[in-house]
Formats: C-alpha cells, structure tokens, sequence
C-alpha cells in the first residue's frame, strides 16, 4: 500500500511556521506512513520559501512535489508560473505512485462563474480594488488565462487516459460549486461576489469526463469540507489556511472568553495581546491542526 498526503494553504510565513512545527508535521506524516507528500499551492508569499519548505521535507527523507497557488504567483513571471524548472514541480505534469496511479499537479486558476452574478467586467474592476491577485503578471483576462490552463490540463487527460492510468489530480482552486458558501447576512454579502476568484466551473465539468479520475484535492478556500463522490470522482478540501482561522484559535478564544462573536479577520489583533498565552496553546494543539488540515489518500500496490 502506498500513501498520499495532499497539504494546501500551508501559508509557511504567514504562518510562522518554525523548523520545530515543520517537524512536528514531519513527525505526523511518518506517523500515519505516507510515502508520497504533495503540497497544493500557497506553500509561502515568496518562492524562495516555498522552495525551502520542499526541501525540508525532500530532507527528511519523504519524497515531496508542489504546485503552485496564487500567492505563489506574484512572485513570478507567467513563464515561471506554468513551467517552473524544478523536478518536483507538477503543473500539467505527473509522477507514477504505483504502476497503475499517477499524482496530476495543476495549478488551476478561476473562471468567475462562482459568482452569485456572473458578471465579468464588474467582477474584474472588484478584483483589481479587493483581491490579492491583481499583482499576479497574466497578460490576459482571467476567464481566458484559465480557458488556456484547462485546455493543456485536457490534452494531459486524455493522454493518461489512452495509458490506462488512474488519476489522482491536486490542484490549488475549487473546481465544483458544491465547496462555495454563499452568504445570506447583507452584511457579508460580498462575499458572494468574491467567490468568483475561488475557482472554475469549466473545471469541474471538465473532470467529470474522465472516469479515471479516482480523487480530486484541492484547497484556496480556507473552508474545510467533508468529501463528497461526484461523478464517480472523490472530491476533498482541507486547506491548512491561516493561523487566525484555524479550529484550535476558535478554541481559544472562545475558551478563555475573549471574543462573544467569531470573526476570523477581527482576531490577529486579540491574538497579539496574548501572544504567549496563544503561542502555549498552540504547541499544545498544533499536531490536531495539522491533521485536520491535510488529506491522506490510501492507494493499493
């Protein structure tokens, strides 16, 4: 039996994770027997970091690849972006876990249609005010730059298909509806127009031709999922996502009673007026954190 583990939204640096909590996640991998770690976009803001993170986990002796998420890709060209020259590197490329399974890397990126309205120009000038992307180098239109992805990520399908291979894909964005929550308080509304920068519809319509596709893993929501089989395909979202949005931080601060409302964007600050007090529970709670935060794919030799 061979054994993947699929991380996103590792947010390294935002994080601030030390060599002792990359061991620590190191420590839980070897633990639950994996042979095969893969991590699903936003490794780190900065590539170099990023890079850094595979290494450390090449060195311990587990063999480690990557794709990359956006944060990823404001720190490179839209060459480096589709075709970094790393070995461990898989977008649109893969690595054989047994002789009868393939690891797929894609980068992924979002087609709009995951907005509450599907407007495109409106949409775009909200990206360019709100979102994070607008720093990333593409020289076309979103729905166009992921038009062209999926099309390679096709003609890559369909030749691991004609090999009789089976498919494990992990990619950085959502690529079916059902892992998008639309909000109902007026208050949070906008959310639902953001949404289109979660992922693509096409995507998703795309796997579900493909009967070899066994699992799909994916992250960039910071939500977690319970999986879901759709079209015969098993779908899993477990991003690690950021430290104020983790369930041992709910924990916290509910626990000693410094917030009546949970309101992840509203804690770093809380957090940082107890810093030590956080800093010991999260040494207590972070091995739990990270469990949850990965998905582990069982696959017969």
């Amino acid at each position: 039996m061979k054994r993947l583990a699929v991380i996103s939204d590792l947010h390294a640096d935002i994080n601030h994770f030390s060599d002792e909590e990359l061991g620590l996640l190191a420590d839980i991998l070897r633990e639950k027997q994996v042979t095969h770690l893969h991590l699903a976009g936003d490794i780190a803001n900065k590539v170099l970091r990023a890079l850094e993170i595979v290494a450390f986990f090449s060195g311990q002796g587990l063999p480690t690849t990557f794709n990359w998420g956006n944060h990823e890709m404001a720190d490179l060209t839209e060459a480096t972006i589709e075709n970094y020259p790393d070995p461990a590197f898989l977008n649109c490329r893969s690595v054989a876990l047994t002789e009868k399974t393939v690891l797929l890397g894609y980068n992924g990126w979002y087609d709009y249609r995951f907005a509450e309205k599907y407007q495109p120009d409106k949409l775009c000038q909200m990206k360019n005010v709100y979102w994070y992307d607008r720093v990333i180098p593409w020289s076309d239109s979103d729905p166009q730059i992921e038009a062209r992805l999926r099309e390679q990520l096709r003609l890559r399908l369909d030749e691991l298909q004609a090999a009789d291979k089976q498919v494990i894909l992990a990619t950085h964005f959502v690529p079916k509806k059902e892992f998008i929550v639309y909000q109902k308080e007026e208050k949070f509304r906008r959310w639902n127009d953001l949404n289109a920068f979660l992922g693509s519809e096409h995507l998703g319509d795309l796997l579900d031709c493909y009967q070899n596709i066994s699992h799909c893993v994916f992250g960039h929501t910071h939500r977690r999922f319970a999986d879901q089989v759709l079209a015969g395909t098993t779908y899993s979202c477990r991003p690690l996502g950021y430290f104020f949005e983790w369930a041992l931080t709910r924990d916290f601060v509910f626990e000693n009673q410094l917030v009546t409302e949970y309101r992840p964007a509203k804690l770093r600050g809380i957090l940082r007026r107890n810093q030590a007090a956080f800093a010991d529970y999260r040494k207590i709670h972070l091995a739990e954190e990270f469990q949850k935060g990965m998905t582990v794919i069982d696959i017969p030799v």
